[in-house]
């Protein structure tokens, strides 16, 4: 057990938070009933709630940092208890004391270089524009329609920066008069701070702000669910607002407005699966499903865990940098879920979904079975 002054400090921050767990949980038990963890291994946030209210909570325990932040807990909580404002209340005190099991140490990398570079994947800051070195993408300027925020994953990681290309073929395709920051683009910061890096987060979302501001941005589109999350209900605790929109709405919207015309058929059995930050977090459900009900012959079909009931990947909260042993990971259960619909393809619209499934699409022999793509990837290859 650690002394007690760590525990005043997770006391002090939940009560910041509004969370009066002492008073509200009442340990009815449905917080475990809904975590995903328990489909793949025994966890419970009930437990780790009474653990805090004591002071009891251990903060090398690899139980507090479990929570993948999914949101589902809390929205089916009948008291209204903030469990993820208590999972990043202590981890806010174990990052302070440098306090991490080893499943947690690649996240400390991730935290390195996301304050020498401004992303989490160790890349070279000079070359985070250099997926759009043969596109021709302006650098955003003022008066434009709309700043494109292309995010971390899209801009270094291999795979990703395919949904980057396609986004923008889209977005020239319809006219769209957008420009990209290029390497003044930092990480939105939504992830480092469910890990507890809270002063890490604020740097981030300063440097953004002022870049933002320099550069008279008003409209911003995004790929992640995570940047879209932030930008629109964080980065307001600034005193700044942003008119930001997520891709899979933005380009529903160029559909409708008839600056967007899709051609040819996609004849294939399609899932959508919903991104805890795009659904439960923000209620962007429909968007989706209306952009590839657009195209001509896909078929969309509804596997379990849908919508609000979505299946977490298992990214969010930080794990996306973190060690998870491949029995325990949420992405295989959803990719068995798609192949018990017989989808051929699984879609979504954030990186941290996209990059689970492909890991697991490999660890589970479905290379064959099931393709995993962006919805606008799919969308790019209607024009």
């Amino acid at each position: 057990m650690e002394t007690i002054a760590p525990f005043i400090e997770v006391i002090d921050e939940i009560k910041e938070a509004g969370g009066e767990v002492f008073k509200m949980c009442f340990q009815c038990g449905l917080c475990d009933t809904v975590c995903p963890w328990n489909k793949v291994r025994p966890f419970s946030m009930r437990k780790l709630i009474r653990e805090v209210a004591f002071g009891l909570t251990e903060i090398e325990s690899e139980d507090i940092w479990r929570c993948t932040t999914c949101g589902i807990c809390p929205e089916q909580c009948p008291r209204g208890v903030k469990q993820i404002d208590i999972s990043v209340a202590l981890r806010r005190v174990a990052t302070e004391y440098e306090v991490f099991p080893a499943s947690v140490k690649s996240a400390r990398t991730a935290r390195a270089s996301l304050i020498s570079e401004g992303n989490p994947l160790q890349g070279d800051r000079k070359k985070r524009a250099d997926w759009a070195k043969d596109l021709s993408v302006k650098t955003y300027t003022e008066g434009m329609e709309a700043l494109y925020f292309v995010g971390c994953y899209l801009s270094y990681d291999p795979r990703m920066k395919k949904v980057a290309i396609a986004t923008t073929n889209i977005l020239k395709k319809a006219g769209v008069n957008f420009g990209i920051l290029g390497d003044k683009e930092s990480c939105c910061g939504e992830s480092i701070r469910k890990t507890g890096s809270e002063e890490v987060f604020k740097n981030l979302a300063k440097e953004n702000i002022k870049t933002f501001i320099d550069n008279g941005v008003k409209k911003i589109i995004v790929s992640s669910p995570h940047c879209f999350h932030t930008f629109k209900n964080e980065y307001p605790e600034f005193m700044v607002n942003f008119e930001v929109i997520h891709m899979s709405q933005y380009l529903l919207e160029l559909i409708n407005e008839g600056r967007l015309e899709l051609t040819g058929e996609y004849p294939k059995k399609v899932t959508f699966h919903d991104p805890c930050y795009l659904g439960r977090h923000n209620n962007v459900y429909d968007e989706p499903r209306d952009l590839l009900n657009k195209v001509a012959g896909l078929e969309l079909i509804e596997m379990e865990n849908s919508r609000k009931n979505s299946l977490c990947c298992g990214g969010g909260g930080g794990r996306i940098w973190m060690d998870t042993p491949q029995e325990e990971r949420f992405s295989d259960i959803r990719l068995k879920q798609a192949k018990e619909v017989e989808a051929q393809v699984l879609a979504t619209s954030c990186p941290y979904c996209i990059t689970n499934f492909e890991e697991s699409r490999l660890n589970l022999e479905y290379e064959d079975v099931l393709e995993v793509k962006d919805i606008t990837e799919i969308i790019s290859e209607m024009l």
